[in-house]
């Protein structure tokens, strides 16, 4: 093992304001969706479609991916302790001794904001009357945007650390112990912003061309393939994995990751967007 004086020493704390729960995270999470709509925005602008479809479709995305990682996480992760606190599940305090408690939102998975977000595109399209498809390839564009955001903003927490390395950028977070480890966040962060560029990229060249649900199936492919992979030099969650060949987190990358394929590789297209939306 190197001399931990060569490692990068981590202990950076969470909060930006302490005592009013306002942290590097919570700043992170918003301004990547802030980023992220304001992208929609101009792609939409260039696709000529109406604003009000754009600010409505924010909406649902916003509740829909607070929501469901929200959920995810409890359901996935942690379904004894918050089936017994089922109020922490939707607030961000905890009741003791007959106190609220400020906590702030302990967990979110981004397996269920996916989901969530899905759903809640799902309900926008019905209403908006726009391929559901076509609204998922939007909104594919830019969501390694937002996870590279996510990520960065655990790390700012000190959270979903990697496991034990001697490799020279490993990371000794202090707020956990004194061991280098992966910065298994960083990594992830880096990816998804390279996975937004070759989105970005791909756009720019051929815009919505493309058969309808690839940037849906090419984002699922990329995010949750590099998911799955990851969680090899990522510390264990929660403790019931430690039985488990596979962690939870890539149990269920497998069907993104089959879903991204399937998108990505059909030959056929299901249809493109209404012109009577533009």
């Amino acid at each position: 093992m190197q001399n931990k004086l060569l490692y990068i020493n981590w202990n950076v704390d969470p909060q930006i304001f302490n005592g009013f729960g306002i942290g590097y995270y919570n700043l992170l999470f918003v301004g990547g969706l802030i980023l992220c709509s304001i992208i929609i925005k101009r792609i939409f602008e260039s696709e000529k479609i109406s604003e009000i479809i754009y600010i409505k479709l924010f909406y649902y995305c916003l509740a829909g991916i607070v929501i469901g990682a929200r959920l995810g996480h409890c359901l996935f992760y942690q379904p004894d302790y918050y089936f017994q606190h089922p109020f922490e599940m939707i607030f961000p305090f905890s009741i003791e001794n007959g106190k609220f408690i400020l906590t702030g939102y302990r967990g979110l998975a981004s397996h269920g904001g996916v989901i969530g977000m899905l759903i809640a595109i799902y309900f926008y399209s019905k209403k908006a009357k726009m391929s559901f498809l076509k609204t998922l390839d939007y909104v594919a564009i830019v969501a390694p945007l937002g996870s590279c955001f996510i990520r960065l903003g655990n790390l700012m927490n000190s959270e979903i650390i990697g496991k034990e390395t001697d490799v020279p950028w490993a990371f000794i977070f202090h707020r956990v112990d004194s061991i280098p480890r992966h910065p298994a966040q960083l990594y992830e962060a880096i990816a998804y912003l390279i996975m937004f560029i070759i989105l970005w990229i791909v756009y720019k060249k051929k815009g919505m061309s493309l058969k309808t649900g690839f940037y849906f199936g090419l984002v699922l492919l990329m995010i949750f393939t590099f998911r799955f992979l990851i969680e090899f030099v990522k510390e264990r969650q929660v403790s019931f994995e430690d039985e488990m060949s596979l962690d939870m987190g890539q149990i269920l990358s497998i069907p993104f990751i089959l879903i991204g394929l399937f998108f990505v590789l059909r030959k056929n297209d299901f249809g493109s967007i209404k012109n009577s939306n533009k």
